[in-house]
């Protein structure tokens, strides 16, 4: 009986000790194409930083310049500040689909100008765990209503 408690005591310890050593925080970057209606495409780029409490749910935070657009002399940039919960699926070994629903803060800046939106965040993507601490995504947002954004990433846990 002894031996019985004493194994199940080790494999309960061994496993906390095994879920226990899974990365929880994340940071990465992508770069990617914005789209805004009726305007041509621009290359997009940010960073990311994120915590993960299981393989279902996480909380991010990100930077992106979603584009420099110039037309007609006027030099437009526009950046994006979000917060978001990512709601994760895993549909096979390695492979994830996900959701993200957050606030999302638009600034463009023009002729000296800063305007600023406060929007919801929302997106789908796929995430791929290459090793146990480097995973690749491709996601589609929709930073406002008008916009989308296409964009490849690479993420480091630890």
């Amino acid at each position: 009986m002894i031996k019985q408690i004493t194994a199940a005591t080790l494999m309960a310890v061994a496993s906390f000790a095994a879920s226990a050593a899974e990365p929880s925080f994340y940071v990465g970057g992508d770069v990617g194409t914005s789209k805004p209606k009726d305007v041509k495409s621009e290359t997009s780029y940010g960073v990311f930083g994120g915590y993960k409490f299981n393989d279902n749910f996480a909380i991010e935070a990100g930077l992106r310049r979603l584009g420099n657009w110039k037309e007609d002399g006027i030099d437009d940039k526009v950046n994006q500040f979000s917060l978001s919960a990512i709601g994760s699926l895993p549909v096979a070994d390695q492979l994830s689909v996900y959701g993200r629903l957050g606030y999302n803060r638009v600034e463009e800046k023009f002729e000296g100008e800063k305007e600023s939106r406060n929007k919801a965040l929302f997106g789908l993507g796929v995430s791929y765990q290459i090793t146990k601490e480097i995973s690749a995504r491709v996601e589609w947002q929709r930073p406002v209503s008008h916009s989308r954004n296409i964009s490849v990433g690479v993420a480091y846990h630890f």
